[in-house]
């Protein structure tokens, strides 16, 4: 069975070595082209070219998929199944039905919750108390196909984007495997996704990280963690721009205060009022500067009970 892959990010790239090492026939692999990063802008490879180099194997970077680009790939390398996993781009149709065995995507979340871009980040945000990764045949809609193959995880208070993107790239990569070996033992059991309990993970925006402190402390923290280690919360303390790391709820009810004043500062962490509590703030990053614990910047005097923190843009 040989099998092209298509994929950018870290998510991609452990599914790309998952498959090598499990001996399939990869014949090629499709990335976005490289991209200027950093302050010096310096061109960087995405992950999975940097990973398929390593293991051999031919890298295709189109600008473009649209009229036909990437058809003399396709005709050069013969796919019997493409592999997708967090390409960044829509497939067109001549893609989509190219290989024998089609398009299977490797999706993080339990579908058909959180179809879409942000599937990680968005179920965090959301409170959810369990995610996981689906295996999807793919269609032409946005991650509508029917599904092969699942697997779970709980989502912990402890968790933020950085570390359930990491087991859930795990997860993915096992379950890859196994979707695969049972591709190639016509073993697969297509089941269609249920119209029930469908929401969307749109790409996070700059409008998502303006924390808006009014709303319930609980939510404040699960939003904080979804958005943790990147792109960060964001919030205006002392008319400078404060980047929230991590928080949790606080013992302190901050009852009296206005929402977003400071009312304490017990235990290294700033205590800030919300819509029905408060949260306490452990790590941060203030304009300018690096990441810090909660309790440097304390000690620094960046802030201090009653300063009041805001919405960016009020």
């Amino acid at each position: 069975m040989r099998i092209l892959f298509m994929g950018t990010p870290d998510f991609a790239a452990a599914a790309l070595r998952s498959i090598a090492e499990a001996g399939f026939e990869t014949v090629g692999a499709v990335t976005q082209p490289d991209k200027p990063r950093g302050r010096g802008m310096t061109m960087l490879p995405p992950p999975v070219k940097v990973t398929a180099e390593r293991l051999g194997i031919p890298v295709y970077q189109p600008e473009r998929l649209k009229e036909g680009q990437l058809m003399p790939c396709l005709e050069q390398l013969r796919p019997d199944v493409i592999v997708v996993a967090a390409y960044g781009k829509i497939l067109p149709e001549y893609i989509l039905s190219y290989p024998r065995l089609g398009c299977i995507n490797i999706h993080a979340s339990l579908l058909p919750r959180w179809r879409g871009a942000a599937p990680i980040q968005r179920c965090i945000m959301a409170g959810d108390r369990m995610s996981g990764v689906t295996t999807m045949q793919m269609d032409a809609g946005l991650d509508t196909g029917d599904m092969l193959k699942t697997a779970q995880t709980p989502v912990t208070p402890e968790d933020n984007f950085e570390t359930l993107h990491d087991r859930l790239a795990a997860l993915g990569a096992q379950l890859i495997v196994s979707t695969l070996h049972a591709a190639e033992s016509g073993t697969l059991r297509p089941v269609p996704q249920p119209s029930e309990g469908v929401t969307y993970a749109e790409k996070i925006g700059r409008g998502d990280t303006a924390l808006d402190l009014s709303a319930p402390a609980e939510v404040l923290v699960d939003i904080i963690r979804g958005l943790s280690p990147i792109p960060l919360g964001r919030v205006v303390c002392r008319g400078k721009l404060l980047k929230l790391v991590s928080a949790q709820l606080s013992q302190h009810t901050g009852a009296g205060a206005a929402v977003g004043e400071v009312i304490s500062l017990d235990g290294g962490a700033v205590h800030v009022r919300t819509g029905d509590g408060a949260i306490a703030i452990t790590e941060l990053v203030p304009e300018g500067k690096k990441r810090m614990r909660a309790q440097d910047f304390i000690n620094g005097r960046g802030i201090a009970v009653g300063d009041v923190l805001s919405k960016v843009g009020e």
